[in-house]
């Protein structure tokens, strides 16, 4: 074979993968328990911006397009949906404590590249008592779990499988 055989260009589809569901439906329903867990006490607002924002850092378009569509249909604005992405710029249009949670889903979902800083800790504690942020921290587990799954099954985009 050549080399152009095991390569994809970067606009064809991806090759059929895997139906994780299907395959190890143990495993599914584990992280289906673990996000139900997670959300528990968090403000619905709150979750969908953590997802946002994780699936942003991980470049997730199949998390990307169904959580900003689950935060418009709850009554989230176009202007702060677009903002996600730019945060820290734009944090005039987020609460001090969405502030704390983008920052620490920052820290977390890419704390290979310097662990959680304790400035980032020490913000979110602030705002979010034990058990919050217990729970905040289980979320951004979740969604980057999420993200892994969606990503190396090679979800698409728009085609949200969950049943309504």
């Amino acid at each position: 074979m050549t080399t152009t055989e095991f390569q994809q260009s970067p606009s064809a589809p991806f090759a059929a993968r895997l139906n994780f569901a299907q395959s190890a439906p143990k495993a599914f329903r584990a992280v289906i328990g673990l996000d139900a867990a997670a959300r528990e006490g968090l403000d619905p607002a709150l979750v969908e911006l953590v997802q946002i924002r994780s699936s942003h850092l991980n470049h997730c378009a199949y998390c990307l397009h169904m959580h900003t569509s689950d935060a418009r249909k709850a009554g989230e604005s176009e202007e702060r949906l677009h903002m996600v992405a730019v945060w820290k710029e734009a944090a005039h249009f987020f609460t001090a404590k969405e502030q704390a949670a983008l920052a620490l889903t920052d820290a977390v979902t890419l704390i290979a590249d310097g662990g959680l800083p304790d400035d980032v800790y020490a913000r979110a504690s602030a705002h979010f008592d034990d058990k919050e942020l217990a729970q905040l921290l289980a979320l951004i587990f979740t969604i980057n779990t999420w993200n892994r799954i969606a990503l190396a099954t090679a979800k698409t985009a728009g085609e949200d499988e969950r049943v309504s």
